[in-house]
């Protein structure tokens, strides 16, 4: 496993639907080392902090070998590392692979997976595609939060460490399936409630599914 790209942008604002729209999704590599700080990382800031960035998606790292699956889907030859509003390009992090809690060392940081990406309507801004929201949920490919456990200088080249399998070892892809498309499998969504990695706002929206499943039960 390793870090091939590290990616960070300051906000700035973009017009979208005849307003203007403040966002950090435009995320370009950085030569050399990068500090890893508990929020995110030096140089990168979130536009709209009431539902970007925070302790628990501090960072974002998105899969390489996704890469290739959307240069066919979409037949462009211009994605470049950050694309996809990536902090972190990474090799060896599929989402069938990497559970919620697992935590790795990459350079001289710690982190540890805390949830799902779920795009919203900037990274249609920023590919030119606004109808690419639903498809790039729906295939998997979304990539994960991190927590930051231990500060440190990260750069392009670093191997990253599995250090320790989350509790529970629910995968980020069957946590991503079990929100968006089986709501009907309470089993799976009460142990995805119990996981102690799990951000607050996917156990919160856990709990909310759970209820309405019992009260449709009745």
């Amino acid at each position: 496993m390793k870090l091939l790209s590290v990616n960070v942008a300051q906000p700035k604002e973009v017009s979208y639907n005849g307003e203007r729209i403040r966002t950090g999704i435009f995320k370009k590599p950085v030569s050399g080392g990068t500090m890893m700080r508990r929020l995110n990382l030096d140089g990168d800031g979130q536009g709209d902090l009431s539902v970007h960035g925070g302790i628990h998606k501090a960072v974002y790292a998105y899969p390489m070998e996704h890469y290739d699956y959307w240069k066919r889907e979409l037949g462009r030859d211009d994605l470049t590392y950050g694309q996809f509003g990536e902090n972190l390009t990474v090799e060896g992090l599929l989402e069938e692979a990497v559970h919620i809690g697992d935590v790795f060392r990459v350079g001289e940081a710690v982190i540890e997976v805390s949830q799902p990406r779920v795009p919203c309507f900037k990274l249609g801004i920023k590919m030119g595609i606004p109808e690419i929201v639903k498809p790039f949920l729906a295939n998997g490919r979304v990539g994960f939060y991190v927590r930051v456990l231990e500060e440190g200088e990260v750069r392009a080249g670093n191997t990253i460490e599995r250090t320790k399998i989350g509790d529970g070892e629910m995968t980020v892809k069957e946590i991503v399936h079990l929100r968006h498309f089986d709501n009907a499998n309470t089993v799976g969504i009460e142990k995805a409630i119990n996981l102690p990695a799990l951000s607050p706002s996917w156990r919160n929206s856990f709990e909310e599914i759970l209820v309405k499943a019992r009260g449709s039960s009745r």
